[in-house]
């Protein structure tokens, strides 16, 4: 929890908000600005109605880049922190507020695609355009954007540009990073930047990533240009194998990964994480999926490669309709999160995750520190009711582990995260971190891994930070967020 540096009260603020966007795009009511303060979609605190980080002074909707740009400017000059925000789907913190009489910025009214460009393969929407709408409108003209997070349903283009998002399909498609072509940004100031949408160009740093992943501590992704491919659902081909270990799994992907094959899902599961996606068939073994597509010739080609890999791994092969069933049911929804929430307010039950990557070779060891780590080092492994990992993203050099543990809860909602989820968290970034993988791979640094920023980048570190300072100097955009926290002077003394 953090003061304001602002020179304005928390009145003034929200006055000097609706005089410069109108009373219908400025938001004060208490229990939405209550909402605002989280965003941890599964925040057990929030689902006791317990909120007791600083709450915001106002949510503001912006209907076009030129409110984001008077909005950001606004700020700067009186020092306020600003909170951006598109779909809500965040899970590390990056959207919660630490810092007294914030803004949080909502973008999801810029919601409109502006142009679907089938001669070049691209397509630029507003930052607010849900992920899904963009698909199903694609889909109808025979295209898809390769991108398809399990947050699918709700998560909007700007949110997945500022999080570096991956999908479900990245082992052939890539993340969000190899996706997007160019965009459009508001920088703390109020300047509005935009990266031009050419194929490549060499003309010095590639400066798209200075905005993606940024996390809405650099600046506000207000539109986004992305490739779009060719859609063939016909030609998909779906394998399972029930194999001996996680390890043994993964061996396996990469054996096809290295030796040239692209599949768009590539997934290893441990025998714990299996038994809760794939019960009707698993058996207590580890699992692995591996669904192709493409041209139809060049999606067989990928499937017959990958079985002949795997025909010398010992495994029982799993029909294909029981992977295709799986499939189809990869992402959630409201209904889903809905769900979760209900069942945590019955049964003081949570289920969470921690994802990070590492190299090829350091796989087994990660994998089987961390279990052993949580088994007999975190206080409450009495209450765990599930501790298993699965791999579902890979590339030539290395893979991704997402460790998943779920818990019954026996301590008052405040202390959860402190109790249950920091030291699960911690276990399994400091074992990735002392193997030489990243503590992340793709839900962000948000707030609740920023403590690990600078051993995460090292000598590096004053790169990323130099970005900080220089386009956003005065601090104002989502503190404690990539950044660890530090003192900033007042508005009074700058």
């Amino acid at each position: 929890m953090v003061a304001s540096t602002s020179d304005l009260s928390r009145d003034d603020i929200r006055a000097h908000l609706t005089a410069l966007l109108g009373a219908d795009q400025v938001d004060t009511r208490e229990d939405m600005l209550r909402e605002a303060s989280v965003d941890r979609f599964k925040k057990y605190t929030a689902v006791h109605g317990i909120f007791d980080g600083p709450i915001p002074a106002a949510i503001v909707y912006a209907q076009s880049t030129h409110d984001v740009s008077m909005i950001l400017a606004f700020a700067d000059a009186h020092r306020v922190n600003v909170v951006p925000r598109t779909g809500r789907t965040a899970t590390e913190g990056g959207l919660e507020t630490v810092v007294d009489d914030s803004i949080v910025l909502d973008a999801s009214r810029m919601n409109e695609i502006l142009e679907i460009d089938e001669t070049n393969m691209m397509v630029t929407t507003q930052c607010g355009v849900p992920l899904q709408v963009l698909e199903d409108a694609l889909r109808e003209r025979g295209y898809t954007t390769g991108h398809s997070p399990q947050s699918k349903p709700l998560a909007q283009m700007g949110g997945l540009v500022a999080t570096r998002s991956i999908g479900q399909f990245s082992t052939l498609y890539g993340g969000i990073e190899d996706m997007v072509v160019g965009l459009e940004a508001v920088l703390p100031d109020g300047r509005v930047t935009r990266i031009k949408n050419v194929p490549r160009r060499a003309a010095g740093p590639d400066i798209r990533h200075i905005v993606i992943g940024s996390e809405g501590a650099l600046c506000v992704v207000t539109e986004v240009t992305v490739k779009i491919f060719a859609y063939k659902p016909e030609s998909m081909r779906f394998l399972g194998y029930l194999v001996d270990s996680l390890p043994a799994g993964v061996e396996g992907l990469r054996q096809a990964i290295t030796a040239g094959y692209r599949p768009s899902v590539a997934r290893a599961y441990s025998e714990e994480d299996a038994a809760q996606h794939f019960s009707h068939f698993a058996g207590g073994r580890a699992v692995v999926v591996v669904v192709t597509e493409g041209p139809d010739a060049v999606s067989q080609a990928t499937a017959d490669g990958i079985e002949e890999i795997f025909s010398a791994i010992p495994h029982t092969p799993v029909e294909p309709r029981l992977i295709r069933q799986w499939f189809d049911q990869l992402n959630w929804g409201q209904e889903k999160i809905d769900a979760e929430k209900a069942q945590m307010r019955e049964s003081a039950h949570l289920g969470y995750t921690t994802e990070v990557s590492i190299n090829w070779s350091g796989v087994a060891d990660l994998f089987e520190s961390v279990m052993r780590r949580a088994r007999e080092e975190f206080p409450h492994a009495v209450d765990l009711t599930l501790l298993g990992a699965h791999s579902s993203h890979s590339y030539q050099t290395g893979t991704n582990l997402y460790f998943v543990y779920d818990y019954n809860i026996r301590c008052d909602p405040r202390d959860e995260i402190t109790e249950y989820h920091e030291p699960l968290n911690a276990i399994v970034v400091e074992e990735a971190l002392r193997l030489g993988g990243s503590m992340v791979h793709h839900h962000g640094i948000g707030k609740y891994r920023t403590r690990w920023t600078k051993e995460e980048h090292g000598t590096a570190y004053p790169l990323l930070r130099a970005l900080k300072d220089g386009l956003d100097p005065h601090d104002i955009m989502n503190r404690g967020t990539i950044y660890p926290l530090e003192p900033v002077s007042p508005a009074s003394s700058a």
